[in-house]
């Protein structure tokens, strides 16, 4: 079982889509994204299993949450540096934002 200290061992920030494209090599359907977390943390590159519920474009200035202090994982020879957060909905994943747009870098708290 989980316990709170293990929680606030997780960085997560709120960041901004700044790039989203087709990852066609994944094994199962994604997106690269570049987030731009703000000048703390910067730009990080993630993989993103969200092609169910969006297009690239729209993903486009969209505020995320993300998971900034995992190591980078390799997908699929890509370097996934930030974890996206979001629901499993029975449409597919849907994306964790913030209801108001807030300042790039913000921790969730």
């Amino acid at each position: 079982m989980a316990v709170f200290d293990d929680f606030l061992k997780l960085d997560i920030r709120v960041g901004e889509i700044i790039q989203a494209a087709s990852f066609p090599e994944a094994k199962k359907p994604a997106y690269q994204l570049t987030v731009d977390f703000g000048t703390e943390i910067g730009l990080k590159k993630s993989s993103a299993q969200i092609t169910d519920c969006y297009t690239p474009e729209e993903l486009i200035g969209r505020q995320v949450l993300g998971v900034v202090n995992f190591p980078p994982r390799r997908i699929a020879g890509f370097s996934s540096e930030a974890l996206v957060l979001g629901v499993y909905a029975k449409e597919g994943v849907v994306l964790i934002t913030p209801d108001r747009p807030v300042k790039k870098g913000d921790r969730l708290g």
